[in-house]
């Protein structure tokens, strides 16, 4: 890793993105077999969700484990080492360890040259990780970084409230960034409203307990997750569309230019409807809700990798992406695939 010397003008290098991989939960779970646990049906949920069955992780699969065969892929697709990589930044909401998996996911790979950190944005925390490593790799300070969007939200999920336990399933996805001179990050933008974060959320819980002479300390642990559909849906409709516009006019890039549309894969209602506000056809609209589910930070690079490897998405290809979610945040970017050399 070059470090810059004080004083130092730090050159403005591009980021290009040569590398895709993921990983999948062991356990496929169809709308006919939670129908067997909570009142509902395989035509309730797709009509609704547009989702088909999920992935849910056993219990002896990690977050980890599905972070590190993720990043692994995508390694092996750009052709680079473990010991190349600079940086690891792993997008999750659900670590197996509060005070962060990114390590273990480095140890994992081997990528023993590599600073190693989780960040924490729910559904938006792939876009916003991608964002965050493009910086250090633009200054010259590092020059590769994995990230990774992972997220194991079975965990958390209340299996027996129908509203939210048909939506979300577990997986992982992983982008290789490399410092270039044709720039794969054309332009972003990124928004947060924590007022309105209550209608989605993952709360700790609210326990006291005692400690010593009437002193007491809040328990640990957390609550299944929480969410009003209805106030979700209608931010995602209104907001998506508008960023993404906003980044486009920025960009001096109209959607007509785009070859892709690749959204946070939430609900097929939602991904329909930003298609329909930016008058792009649904077959530049990449989907595969119906067979994953929710899986938070996972799902865009799970869609990516999935359209790089099936031939959909070819070197040079233009795409706006948007996550949004939890916090509330959101954000697009405009990205260039350029994929291995």
């Amino acid at each position: 890793m070059d470090l810059l010397l004080a004083g130092q003008s730090p050159p403005i290098l591009g980021v290009g993105l040569i590398g895709s991989g993921s990983a999948q939960a062991a356990q496929v779970i169809s709308n006919d077999q939670l129908s067997q646990r909570v009142d509902t049906n395989d035509e309730w949920i797709r009509t609704r969700t547009g989702i088909g069955r999920r992935r849910v992780s056993t219990p002896g699969q990690s977050l980890v484990d599905l972070a590190a065969e993720a990043g692994r892929s995508a390694l092996t697709m750009a052709g680079r080492s473990p010991q190349d990589l600079d940086l690891i930044l792993l997008a999750t909401s659900t670590p197996d360890d509060l005070f962060g998996s990114a390590p273990r996911v480095q140890a994992e790979l081997g990528a023993t040259n590599a600073v190693a950190f989780d960040l924490t944005a729910a559904c938006s925390g792939f876009l916003f990780a991608v964002v965050t490593a493009a910086q250090y790799l633009r200054t010259g300070a590092m020059r590769r970084a994995l990230v990774i969007g992972a997220d194991q939200l079975s965990r958390f999920v209340d299996w027996d409230d129908r509203r939210s336990c048909v939506l979300f399933g577990d997986g992982a996805g992983a982008v290789l960034l490399e410092t270039t001179h044709q720039d794969g990050l054309l332009g972003f933008q990124l928004q947060s409203d924590g007022s309105r974060g209550a209608v989605l959320n993952l709360p700790a819980v609210d326990i006291s307990a005692p400690l010593v002479d009437g002193a007491e300390h809040r328990a640990g642990g957390y609550r299944p997750i929480e969410m009003n559909g209805q106030e979700v849906y209608k931010f995602a409709v209104r907001e998506v569309p508008a960023v993404l516009q906003s980044l486009l006019k920025r960009c001096d890039v109209s959607p007509d230019q785009l070859d892709w549309l690749l959204l946070h894969q939430a609900n097929q209602r939602i991904l329909d409807a930003v298609a329909d506000r930016l008058s792009l056809p649904r077959t530049k609209v990449l989907s595969n809700l119906s067979s994953y589910g929710n899986t938070s930070a996972a799902t865009i690079p799970l869609m990516l990798d999935e359209a790089v490897r099936d031939g959909r998405i070819r070197s040079g290809d233009l795409l706006a992406s948007s996550g949004f979610g939890a916090g509330l945040s959101w954000g697009a970017a405009l990205l260039r695939w350029q994929g291995p050399a």
